[in-house]
């Protein structure tokens, strides 16, 4: 994620406010726009084909079809991304662009036979067990895979850093949706969830084709080394387990509250706790610009500090070494800390617009007592992700895992304890593993800061690790006889 900090370099450099403004823009473009593109046009399919005047069965079969696509596409995208991310970054330093085609392949196989092996049984469910008409069920799997595929190339086009065309892939498609909607629906007639659903799904497609096509244009030579991204797997399996966890551990608190006497059962097959999954998504959109806070300040702030050690490690003395170092984390509390800083005063200003604002548009009652512990719950939560990125920089996989295990356990074992609490103490459970996930977070980056040197120095091997029968240890014998 380097040049995206170099990138922002080069626009905060100027310092004007108007290279600001284009900074933070920029920023808010490779981080969030994406996903506030699709939020705007489900919500003006639903304001301009009168979504709320349909019957409820329908409509919370619509809005539980799309929940489950959205969450399981990502938890499915989840356990590769890492590892492909790291062959990747690997074959264009060593400049073997040939190698990318065979990890690009790979990983559509094996990301799109996991969603086949998830919801193809899902699917069966639905239509034998919740009666739901086979073309509905249909459209909702091939909205799903469509979703799938494009979690799975924007990962090319981030690390090409081709994020202004992924922003406007998503426009495209998300355009796309809206107006096929109201052509099925004022023209065609078809029915209002059906013709969202299929307009969602083909946008998708169109997204994700545009996405994939860029890819093979970028990429033309395949080497066929394919096992060698394989192999990639089995190095760093951390980084499967870690990326799963995380996101895992982002809704198992909901999964917990879903088994409850308070869930919502949608045509026998969806299960949802709908006040908790709204107080959810709330909770998340306040503590969002961490993200581009993330993006704009600590990574590119960080970055030059971290190439200044990483030159002195290459050619320095030791004491250049040392003091790059000393530099380097210096910089990196005090980007965290403007982090947490600044987030925790928009987090405030969000909470309180959200409070006084949202019971005037229906959002109240139980939402807006599960709101607040789980819009705390959410600031720790992506303070930890800034965590969690820092340990990758330094490439510890064994600190970045132990966090991710310690924030999902502590989140579902939380949870558990939390729904049989009251409403306000909901959240608890996010809290409480979040807040875990970032001590431990916390205190492997202070253990690397002590222990850097053998970190960096005493991790490699002077001799090729192998399989087979282990030499003698005796070298020689000091009396020959």
């Amino acid at each position: 994620m380097a040049g995206i900090g170099v990138r922002l370099n080069r626009i905060f450099g100027k310092n004007t406010l108007t290279t600001s403004i284009i900074g933070f823009g920029y920023s808010t473009l490779i981080s969030i726009a994406p996903m506030f593109l699709v939020i705007a046009a489900v919500f003006l399919m639903q304001v301009l084909l009168g979504f709320s005047k349909i019957g409820y069965a329908e409509r919370e079969l619509f809005s539980c079809t799309v929940l489950y696509i959205f969450i399981f596409a990502l938890l499915v995208a989840s356990p590769f991304n890492a590892v492909l991310s790291k062959y990747m970054s690997d074959v264009i330093y060593k400049e073997q662009f040939e190698d990318i085609l065979p990890c690009f392949y790979v990983g559509l196989l094996l990301t799109i036979a996991l969603g086949v092996l998830i919801g193809v049984p899902f699917c069966c469910w639905e239509y034998f067990m919740g009666g739901i008409p086979l073309s509905y069920v249909f459209v909702g799997y091939c909205g799903f895979i469509s979703l799938i595929l494009v979690f799975y190339a924007m990962l090319y086009l981030s690390i090409c850093k081709d994020y202004n065309k992924i922003s406007w892939f998503f426009f495209l498609g998300m355009l796309f949706t809206l107006l096929l909607s109201l052509v099925l629906v004022y023209v065609l007639q078809w029915n209002v969830t059906f013709s969202m659903l299929i307009s969602l799904c083909a946008g998708f497609l169109l997204t994700a084709g545009l996405e994939i096509a860029l890819v093979t244009c970028y990429f033309k030579e395949n080497s066929g080394r394919y096992k060698e991204v394989l192999s990639y797997f089995g190095q760093y399996w951390k980084l499967v387990f870690t990326n799963f966890l995380y996101t895992l551990g982002l809704y198992v608190h909901n999964f917990v509250f879903w088994t409850t006497d308070m869930r919502m059962t949608v045509a026998n097959s969806f299960v949802c706790m709908t006040s908790y999954d709204m107080a959810t998504c709330l909770a998340m959109l306040t503590n969002l610009t961490s993200s581009v806070i993330f993006t704009a300040r600590v990574e590119m702030h960080f970055h030059e500090r971290y190439k200044a050690y990483s030159e002195a490690v290459i050619g320095g003395r030791w004491m250049d070494i040392e003091n790059a170092k000393n530099r380097m984390f210096r910089q990196l509390s005090e980007e965290m800390s403007n982090l947490v800083r600044i987030q925790f005063i928009i987090s405030v200003v969000l909470f309180f617009a959200f409070i006084i604002l949202l019971p005037q548009f229906g959002f109240g009652g139980m939402v807006m007592r599960i709101f607040p512990c789980l819009a705390a719950g959410y600031f720790i939560l992506f303070t930890m992700y800034a965590a969690i990125i820092f340990l990758y920089y330094f490439n510890d996989l064994s600190g970045a895992l132990m966090t991710a295990v310690s924030f999902f356990s502590m989140t579902l074992v939380g949870s558990i304890v939390a729904s049989r609490l009251p409403e306000i103490w909901y959240g608890m459970g996010l809290v409480t593993g979040a807040f875990t996930g970032w001590t431990v977070s916390y205190f492997r980056l202070r253990w690397l800061e002590k222990h850097l040197d053998v970190h960096i120095f005493c991790s490699g091997r002077l001799l090729k690790s192998g399989q087979g029968k282990q030499p003698d240890s005796k070298v020689f014998d000091r009396y020959q006889m």
